[in-house]
This record gives structure tokens, C-alpha cells and sequence, in this order.
């Protein structure tokens, strides 16, 4: 089982996606940004790293909006969605494909990656 991580940011009503580079596995989906926890890294050490090193901006931690396992064919993720704000710098592309705000309303015109498939509802049910 691999822990990884991911963020939920909000802006204006909108929240940020980013589309995974072509050459990744499950390239040009879309996904919260985040990644891999590293070993000895805690989890909100390993999401403060991972937006540093995708998008150069310095979040905040706050609580779990959700976690899930999801088996994919060539992996097993425990996955933990915190909410996260912006303290420092604006999203930069430096590994994605491409980076939007969107609206939970818009969530059925973006391919995501399977295992966000129960947060993207939760966040429709939202109606934010």
C-alpha cells in the first residue's frame, strides 16, 4: 500500500486541478496536486514538499476533507485529501500538463484519476 497525499485549495468558489504530465502513469488526467509520502516524511510534511516541487508555492495543512484506498492495476494507494490554503506564491506549471480552478459544477467535463472518483461526488453534493 502506497500513502499519498493530495490537496484540496480553494480560490473564489473554485478549486485547483492539475493535469498529469503525458509521459506519467495516467497521464492527462486530472488530480488534486500532491504525491508520494517519503519515509520518515509525516503527511503534511510530504504535501508541503510536493506542492513546493510541482507548483513553487508554500501551503498551509489543515484538516482531512478524505482518505480512501484505491487499488489501481499497478498500485494500492491509501490516499489523504487535506484542505490547504495558499500562503505563499501562485501555482506554477512546473510538472503538470496544465493547472485550473474549477467549480465542483464543472467537475463532469475533467477526466480525474479513478481514485478521486468518491471526492469528486462529496465535492458535487457540496454544491460550492
Amino acid at each position: 500500500m502506497t500513502d499519498v497525499v493530495a490537496a484540496l485549495i480553494w480560490r473564489d468558489g473554485k478549486f485547483l486541478a492539475c493535469q498529469r504530465p503525458p509521459q506519467k502513469t495516467r497521464g492527462l488526467l486530472w488530480e488534486f496536486v500532491g504525491g508520494k509520502v517519503e519515509p520518515g516524511e509525516t503527511r503534511e510534511e510530504a504535501l508541503r514538499r510536493e506542492v513546493r516541487e510541482e507548483l513553487d508555492m508554500e501551503i498551509e495543512v489543515h484538516d482531512i476533507f478524505m482518505e480512501l484506498c484505491h487499488k489501481y492495476p499497478d498500485m494500492d494507494v491509501h490516499l489523504t485529501l487535506f484542505n490547504a490554503s495558499i500562503v505563499r506564491g501562485e501555482p506554477k506549471m512546473l510538472e503538470h500538463a496544465d493547472i485550473r480552478w474549477i467549480t465542483p459544477a464543472e467537475i463532469p467535463g475533467y477526466s480525474f484519476c479513478p481514485a478521486d472518483k468518491e471526492i469528486l461526488r462529496k465535492l458535487m453534493s457540496l454544491g460550492k
